[in-house]
């Protein structure tokens, strides 16, 4: 059970190492934030990596992608957790500070749109019905404005916040641009906000990625889209589409030379695929997570997605693109 991703104050994971750092100076830290989404991976990674390494500590902040992706091209993080590719922005950051990274897929996500169990109309919805809901500028503030037939019951939006890879995602997969969206809502990047405020009212309506909707699938209830339930299943086949996604790792180029972080990450990429179903993410395929700890190795940096997010990417495009030789 992995600690709950919604926490905006930095988790501290203490990680053990049974093989001592060579040199008094050695730095024995390796410093990680960013997405809400990745966080899970990222401490579960540093949990079992503590079993087998004393003397190292992960430390892992959790200030979403976008803010994740400032302190790191800044030069403040060793690795930055990403709910989606690094945008040209954020590339442009880094080109100035003259950082440069290595850019690692380690699992796949779908996000879940979610309501109250009470609502029992809303069972599937179109994308063309969720953009209606939320573009920038809908006035849609009742389900019944949503589809004829839907009962007199007032909507409720709930939603991560601009900071979140997850709130990038949605909105450019649903509304046609990212971070493009009604401004009458609620924001939280604490994902348990989102769920609290659909739990207590009926007409409501959030979105955030498909584990955390497993770990309170008992309190809310998943809508299909366009006919196809949100599962691990239909995302690694690419039937739900276009909320399913990549999720990746940003290493500093110049940080991975440090052995506590060459050590971690090269843990993390071997273990790559028994993470992500501890915390109920979908794995990449088993032949992917060698290809992506050679990929670590030989330094290889830039990112194979040209600032650009990737909306309705399958599994096996994802290798194609950021594994290629």
């Amino acid at each position: 059970m992995f600690l709950n991703k919604f926490s905006l104050v930095a988790a501290t994971v203490a990680v053990a190492s049974g093989v001592a750092l060579q040199g008094a100076n050695a730095q024995t830290v390796v410093k990680v934030d960013g997405s809400s989404t990745v966080f899970p991976l990222t401490e579960k990674a540093a949990e079992l990596f503590q079993k087998e390494n004393p003397n190292i500590r992960v430390t892992v902040g959790v200030s979403g992608t976008g803010a994740g992706f400032r302190k790191f091209c800044n030069g403040e993080t060793d690795i930055s957790n990403a709910s989606r590719p690094i945008l040209k922005r954020e590339m442009e950051a880094c080109r100035a500070k003259g950082i440069n990274y290595i850019e690692l897929p380690i699992a796949y996500d779908a996000l879940a749109v979610v309501v109250n169990p009470q609502n029992t109309w809303a069972t599937n919805l179109t994308t063309a019905e969720l953009k209606a809901i939320w573009e920038p500028g809908s006035k849609i503030n009742n389900w019944s404005q949503v589809r004829q037939g839907f009962p007199n019951v007032p909507l409720r939006l709930f939603s991560p916040g601009a900071a979140s890879g997850t709130f990038d995602y949605f909105t450019e997969a649903i509304n046609g641009r990212a971070k493009a969206q009604r401004t009458d809502v609620t924001p939280s990047e604490d994902d348990n906000v989102l769920v609290q405020g659909v739990i207590r009212d009926r007409g409501a309506m959030a979105y955030f990625g498909l584990a955390y909707y497993e770990e309170n699938k008992a309190r809310l209830r998943a809508v299909q889209v366009n006919g196809v339930v949100p599962s691990s299943e239909n995302a690694r086949n690419g039937r739900y589409t276009p909320l399913s996604r990549p999720l990746f790792i940003y290493v500093n180029a110049e940080a991975s030379k440090r052995p506590e972080v060459s050590r971690f990450v090269s843990f993390y990429a071997r273990r790559g695929e028994f993470i992500a179903s501890a915390v109920g993410y979908v794995p990449l395929p088993k032949s992917a997570y060698p290809r992506i700890l050679s990929k670590y190795t030989s330094g290889k940096t830039g990112t194979a997605f040209g600032g650009e997010n990737q909306v309705g990417v399958t599994i096996e495009q994802i290798l194609a693109k950021d594994l290629q030789n």
